[in-house]
């Protein structure tokens, strides 16, 4: 029989993790796409990674959407716990979003979501 006890001893030896995924879903207008591309590849990108918040991350393009006005793309920065993911937003996030009003202006729309890995 397992008893709570043993599995709360369990739990304790090998530290659960709860993996967060910060979204940011981007539509770009063809004027800059290409521009902003290699911007958040080569600048935006590491900047978000050297806050010390996120592990990892994943730019991808959606595809099968409308591109009349220009691509729509998607990046998620894997963050470990939810308290580096609010330690991002106390600390890092508002002058990062400056940085990209400042250098894009209207020229693309975005929302954000957050989301928890549940595997």
């Amino acid at each position: 029989m397992f008893s709570l006890r043993k599995f709360l001893k369990l739990t304790c030896r090998f530290k659960l993790r709860t993996m967060i995924i910060y979204n940011v879903t981007i539509k770009i207008d063809w004027s800059i796409a290409d521009k902003w591309l290699h911007w958040m590849q080569h600048i935006h990108i590491p900047e978000m990674l050297g806050t010390g918040c996120f592990e990892s991350h994943q730019l991808v393009r959606l595809l099968q959407v409308d591109e009349t006005d220009g691509p729509t793309y998607a990046v998620q920065y894997h963050a470990p716990s939810l308290t580096k993911y609010d330690y991002y937003l106390q600390n890092f996030s508002a002058a990062l979003r400056k940085k990209v009003t400042d250098e894009w202006g209207e020229k693309y729309l975005d929302f954000r979501t957050l989301m928890q890995v549940m595997e």
